[in-house]
């Protein structure tokens, strides 16, 4: 266990308000996330639900898509046999040609997906705030408490937020440490132009919108509650004057009940969990909290050692040279990673996305959805083998969904059993290629995900999980490459024929990621069949294709090659690695393969 010291420790500290939202403190509880500014004339939360999305239940699949398959295969056959014969204009071309097919007749209708949406703003004034004096902003990574206080004068003032789980609301405490002498303005704002505030029941604020008409509706609700002081409720805001302490209470729902299903009512969400969050004490509200967040983060200690550069500010010691000289900095990412995983991933939410779940953006990078070529798995690397294994479980709801999807992206792209998934998805579940077919068109998304799957499994070592969910999954991606693998006639290797090596050199058969991603689902999927006793022919299938499958090659350079013919540019500095896909995640290249 940690002591007081090692706790105290894991704290971020400011000595200045965020200036852009990127510096806001992140708290948040799956579901729920916010950003804390720190303001001292105005507090700004920026707040998301996990659930406000563009868009609506929608099938991305492209009808006709299978018709195409076989040309498009056979396309990238030639060009593999063209570059084999160094005719690299020639393959060009054909590569050119299939991937014009591609656009025209093979991606995602639309080409693209939706992206995630801001909720809302709670805006906190204290205009009679000015020149602070002993100014601090922190978060507590072992409370997930965020906190700021300041002197103004001969007044004292604090806040602390927090994003509980079991009570779903974000939870802002303001105090001064002289009788009577807090006074503030809470309002809610925006930036959906269609979002309205009211009163409801006479004492809540309320922000209600929509996204698009025909979409996702969205509901956030106010409530204060002071022990002294006077609270004026109107829509423009809730004022409290003369008060010592105030609770600010703020919860936020959608229409969204599952990818298929947006006829959830958020008033009557956000009546329910408001209910139940101003049924309790603040300090058994708290108490919860911190119980809750430490039952998860209190698992893991990291102990390098301190040194005197751990008492200076958290931009202090970032923007230090010379950063070997402060060995804690190195725990305190390590456990800050920890923490945005729990406050970002809870069983019931979303799974963390390309931001986690903290996004001020109508038009955010990347749409902030779940990228697979690498982002979404490496958010969850953390998971099991930092004994976060709950934390794994939104993850895993949303493959089980996409496996519903990409059986008729299967279908209706590939004429293939099973189910795939390519580079993206969002809210809605999309499994077909999208964005353009020289990146999108890659099949081993969803197969890279069921890695997750198995690691879930070897580390709870839960037999049920592994037979209800796991298993039906890993079966499922397994069948489809059962059905799409072919043989490469100068080699007799399987190989995958129509993909890419992400995100680098465009379409192209046979890439050495795409068969190490292959290899272990197939493994897997065989080890699972073994342990369940399932499948006996399935698995004799499997174990003899997994053996067929391309091996990793070395090149002429001496590197493991990217692609099944020898052409890789030593002077080519591509941020993407994809085929040291073996060595990490994958396990099949170690110090025991020095070849």
């Amino acid at each position: 266990m940690m002591t007081d010291e090692e706790r105290g420790s894991l704290t971020l500290w400011y000595t200045q308000p965020a200036v852009q939202w990127i510096e806001a403190l992140p708290v948040g509880n799956g579901r729920l996330g916010a950003m804390i500014h720190g303001g001292v004339t105005e507090e700004h939360i920026q707040f998301n639900e996990d659930s406000v999305w563009v868009g609506k239940p929608h099938d991305y699949a492209h009808p006709g898509a299978a018709d195409q398959y076989p040309a498009l295969r056979e396309m990238m056959l030639e060009m593999l046999a063209l570059e084999r014969q160094e005719q690299w204009e020639q393959a060009r071309e054909k590569q050119s040609e299939a991937e014009k097919l591609a656009m025209e007749t093979f991606m995602s209708e639309p080409i693209r997906q939706t992206a995630y949406q801001p909720t809302g703003d709670l805006l906190i004034q204290f205009p009679e705030h000015k020149e602070p004096e002993e100014y601090c902003r922190s978060l507590d990574l072992d409370s997930a408490v965020a906190a700021v206080s300041y002197r103004c004068g001969d007044i004292t003032y604090k806040r602390e937020a927090f994003v509980s789980y079991p009570h779903q609301a974000i939870v802002v405490r303001l105090t001064a440490d002289k009788t009577g002498a807090l006074a503030f303005t809470a309002s809610l704002k925006s930036p959906h132009e269609s979002a309205e505030t009211c009163v409801v029941e006479g004492e809540h604020l309320a922000l209600a919108g929509h996204v698009q008409p025909d979409g996702v509706r969205f509901q956030a609700r106010l409530a204060v509650k002071t022990q002294d002081g006077a609270i004026t409720v109107s829509p423009d805001g809730i004022s409290v004057e003369n008060a010592t302490e105030a609770v600010l209470y703020l919860v936020a729902a959608s229409n969204y009940v599952n990818f298929r299903d947006i006829s959830g009512d958020p008033a009557v969400c956000c009546h329910r969990d408001m209910e139940n969050v101003l049924g309790k004490e603040y300090a058994e509200i708290q108490a919860a909290h911190i119980e809750d967040h430490q039952s998860l983060f209190r698992r893991v200690k990291l102990d390098l050692g301190t040194t005197a550069a751990a008492q200076q500010s958290t931009l202090d010691r970032l923007a230090n040279d010379d950063k070997s000289d402060d060995p804690h900095l190195v725990t305190l990412y390590f456990q800050y990673g920890r923490y945005l995983l729990i406050a970002s991933s809870r069983s019931g939410s979303q799974p963390a996305n390309l931001q986690g779940i903290w996004n001020h953006l109508i038009n955010p990078a990347w749409d902030s959805k779940w990228t697979t070529n690498i982002n979404t798995e490496m958010n969850y690397w953390p998971a099991e083998t930092t004994n976060l294994s709950e934390c794994h479980e939104p993850l895993i709801q949303m493959l089980e969904d996409i496996a519903i999807s990409g059986r008729n992206v299967a279908k209706v792209h590939y004429g293939a059993r099973g189910w795939v998934f390519h580079h993206n998805t969002d809210l809605w579940r999309g499994a077909a290629p999208i964005n353009a077919s020289n990146h999108g068109i890659w099949p081993t998304g969803g197969a890279w995900i069921c890695q997750h799957l198995w690691w879930h499994y070897a580390f709870t070592g839960d037999h049920q999980f592994l037979k209800e969910r796991a298993y039906p999954i890993l079966k499922g991606a397994a069948l489809f490459f059962v059905y799409t693998q072919v043989e490469d006639v100068e080699t007799g290797w399987l190989i995958s024929p129509l993909s890419n090596s992400p995100e680098n050199g465009g379409l192209v058969a046979g890439p050495t990621m795409d068969h190490q991603i292959i290899r272990e689902l197939f493994a897997n999927t065989i080890a699972a069949s073994e342990i369940l006793g399932v499948d006996e022919k399935l698995r004799e299938q499997l174990t003899e294709m997994h053996a067929k499958i391309a091996p990793n090659q070395v090149g002429r350079h001496g590197q493991l090659q990217e692609w099944l013919v020898d052409k890789d540019d030593p002077e080519n500095t591509h941020r993407h690695v994809s085929h040291l896909w073996g060595l990490h995640p994958g396990i099949e290249i170690t110090e025991h393969t020095p070849e």
